[in-house]
C-alpha cells in the first residue's frame, strides 16, 4: 500500500513495504517436450485422464509427453488415483532431463468456464511457491475446441490466476519470504500481438486486485477513513493524465446537505472523507457517464446496536469492501486506459467514507436523519448504517449527471445465508444493465445471481414519525435494504447494487479477495468500446 500509511497508528503498527509480484508473461507455441526450466504444469479435464486398455493416456498430448517421461506421468497419476476433478494436482520431481518438475492440474470436467482457469493459474503459482521455482509453463491438454476470443480469455485467466496465486500480503508481518517466480509462459493458445495485449490487460486488472485485498487486509487502526482517502488521491495522482481526485471533509459533506452519511460518522475520532475520483479518457466519441460507488466503512462496531457474538465484529474492517472494488477499478483502470468521452468525465468513483462507532455525540437507535435528497430516515437500527452512507453517495453521483450507477457493499448477512461464501446478489429494476453487469462477470470469472425487487416488502420499511426507517422485516433482509437504496436514485438512472458481503473475505486463508473489481473494469470496458 501507499507510503501514506507509514505514519503513526494505533498500537505503532507500520507496514512493511510492499513486495508485489514482478512476473514476465510469454506466449510461445513450442512442443511441451522441447520446454526447459523449473515447472511444466499442464490443465487437464476428467476426459483427458482416459486411458487405454494398457493404461495409457489417450489424449495425444498427454501420451506424447508421457512417452517422453518413460510412463511415469500415467504411473504416478494411476497410483495417485489422479483422475483430473477441479481441486486435484499432481506433480512430479524429474531430475536431469532438464525439466525439474511435470504437473497435473485438474480442471473438472470438460470447462472453459473462466474461473476454471484462473483457479489453474492459482494452482501453479501455489506449485511455484513450494519448490521456489523460477520460471513456469502452462499449457492446457487440450486447447483445439477454443476459438480465437476463447484463447485470449484462457490465456488472461491463467495469468490473472498466477499473479494472485503467488501475490501474498506479508506487510505486517514481522518476516516475509518474496516470491522466486520471475516468468511464465503459456504454451499452446497462440501469440501475436493481439495475446499480449491481453496478457498485459490482467497484469493491469491484477494490479487492481491486489491493491483492493490490501486495503481491505489493512486493520482500522492504519486504514482510517483519511488514508483511504490518501489512498485515493495517490491513485489520482499515479494516473494524473486520466484521473483526478476530489476530497470532501465534513464541512463540505454539510453544506452538501448529507446528514444521512454524516450521521453515521458523529460517532468517531476519525473524521470522515468524502472520496470523488473522476475518470477522464485521453479521447473517444461520445459514450454513456457511468458512477460506481462504493460502501466505505473502515470499521463497523454496529454502534449502540454494537454487534454481539456471532457478528464477527474482530472482521469488520472488512465493511469497507465496496470501496476497495471501486478504488481498485479505478487504479486497473487508470493503467489500462480506455477511450470514452472526450474533454468530459466518462466515469466516477464515489465513497462516503467514515467509521461507525460509539461515544457520546453518536448517532441514537431512535434518532431521525434527513438525507440530500430531502428524505427523513428513522433509525431504528445503528448497524444498518452501510446503506446510510450510500445514500448520499448515491444522491450525489445522480447529481453528477450520470446515466448509470453501480454500488457495491458489504451490505447484509441475509445475502450471504441466501447466496452462500462464493456468490454476491444483485438488485436492479433494470434488465439492460442486468445483462451487462452479467456479462462482465462471466469474463471476469466472479460469481453473481441476479435478486428479485419485491415492492411490496417496502411496507415494513415506512415510519410513523419519518419518511422511512433503515431496517424492516428480517424475511427479505437483503431485499429490503436494497429497496431503501432505491430511494435515493434518480429513476431516469439506471442503477444496480451489489451486496457482496460474503466474496469479499476468504474465510479459509483469512484475507481479502478483491472481488468485485474484475467485473467493474469488463464492465466499463463495454460501455466504452
Amino acid at each position: 500500500m501507499a507510503q501514506s500509511l507509514s505514519r503513526s497508528t494505533l498500537g505503532l503498527t507500520h507496514p512493511a513495504p510492499i513486495q508485489r509480484p514482478q512476473i514476465s508473461f510469454a506466449a510461445k507455441e513450442i512442443d511441451l517436450v522441447e520446454w526447459k526450466g523449473d515447472i511444466l504444469a499442464i490443465g487437464v479435464t476428467e476426459k483427458d485422464m482416459a486411458k487405454d486398455e494398457n493404461l495409457k493416456f489417450q489424449n495425444p498430448i498427454l501420451k506424447k509427453l508421457d512417452s517422453h517421461l518413460g510412463g511415469l506421468l500415467a504411473e504416478a497419476s494411476s497410483e495417485e488415483d489422479f483422475s483430473g476433478k477441479a481441486g486435484q494436482s499432481t506433480v512430479l520431481r524429474l531430475p536431469g532431463l532438464g525439466l525439474k518438475r511435470v504437473g497435473l492440474i485438474g480442471l473438472g470436467q470438460c470447462t472453459s468456464a473462466t474461473a476454471a482457469y484462473r483457479s489453474l493459474g492459482e494452482a501453479v503459482a501455489g506449485a511455484a511457491k513450494t519448490s521456489q521455482a523460477i520460471n513456469v509453463a502452462i499449457s492446457l491438454a487440450s486447447s483445439e475446441g477454443l476459438s480465437g476470443d476463447s484463447k485470449l480469455t484462457t490465456a488472461s485467466a491463467i495469468a490473472c490466476g498466477t499473479v494472485l496465486g503467488i501475490h501474498e500480503d506479508s506487510r505486517f508481518k514481522s518476516e516475509s519470504k518474496k516470491p522466486a517466480l520471475k516468468s511464465v509462459d503459456i504454451l499452446g493458445l497462440g501469440t501475436g500481438p493481439e495475446l499480449e495485449k491481453r496478457l498485459k490487460y490482467a497484469e493491469d486488472v491484477c494490479s487492481g486486485i491486489i491493491f483492493g485485498r490490501e486495503l481491505v487486509n489493512a486493520p482500522a487502526n492504519v486504514l482510517t477513513p483519511g488514508v483511504l482517502a490518501e489512498e485515493a488521491s495517490k491513485i489520482a495522482s499515479i494516473y494524473s493524465d486520466v484521473l483526478s481526485a476530489t476530497i470532501l471533509d465534513a464541512e463540505q459533506c454539510k453544506e452538501l446537505k448529507m446528514g444521512s452519511y454524516l450521521g453515521v460518522a458523529a460517532a468517531s475520532a476519525n473524521p470522515p472523507h468524502f472520496i470523488h475520483l473522476c475518470y477522464k479518457p485521453p479521447s473517444g466519441p461520445a459514450k454513456t457517464k457511468l458512477a460506481l460507488v462504493g460502501k466505505g466503512l473502515t470499521f463497523d462496531s454496529g454502534g449502540y446496536n454494537i454487534k454481539t457474538d456471532g457478528c464477527s465484529i474482530e472482521l469488520m474492517k472488512k465493511d469497507m469492501g465496496g470501496s476497495a472494488a471501486v478504488l481498485g477499478a479505478a487504479k486497473a483502470l487508470g493503467q489500462i486506459k480506455p477511450p470514452g468521452v472526450e474533454a468530459s468525465n466518462f466515469v466516477h468513483f464515489i465513497v462516503a467514507a467514515c467509521e461507525n462507532m460509539i461515544s457520546r455525540t453518536g448517532m441514537r437507535p431512535g434518532d431521525i436523519v434527513t438525507a440530500s435528497n430531502g428524505k427523513t430516515i428513522e433509525v431504528n437500527n445503528t448497524d444498518a448504517e452501510g446503506r446510510l452512507t450510500l445514500a448520499d453517495a448515491l444522491v450525489y453521483a445522480c447529481n453528477h449527471g450520470v446515466e448509470k450507477i453501480v454500488d457495491l457493499a458489504t451490505l447484509t448477512g441475509f445475502c450471504t445465508i441466501a447466496l452462500g461464501p462464493s456468490v454476491a446478489g444483485i438488485f436492479t429494476p433494470s434488465d439492460g444493465l442486468a445483462k451487462e453487469v452479467l456479462a462482465a462477470s462471466e469474463i471476469s470469472g466472479e460469481k453473481l445471481w441476479r435478486m428479485p425487487l419485491e415492492e411490496s416488502y417496502w411496507e415494513s420499511m415506512k415510519s410513523g414519525v419519518a419518511d422511512m426507517v433503515n431496517t424492516g422485516d428480517r424475511p427479505g433482509g437483503a431485499i429490503t435494504a436494497a429497496l431503501f437504496l432505491k430511494q435515493f436514485v434518480d429513476e431516469k438512472v439506471q442503477w444496480m447494487h451489489i451486496d457482496m458481503s460474503a466474496p469479499v473475505w476468504n474465510y479459509k486463508k483469512n484475507t481479502g479477495t478483491g472481488f468485485g473489481i474484475s467485473t467493474l473494469v469488463e464492465w466499463v470496458l463495454k460501455n466504452s468500446s
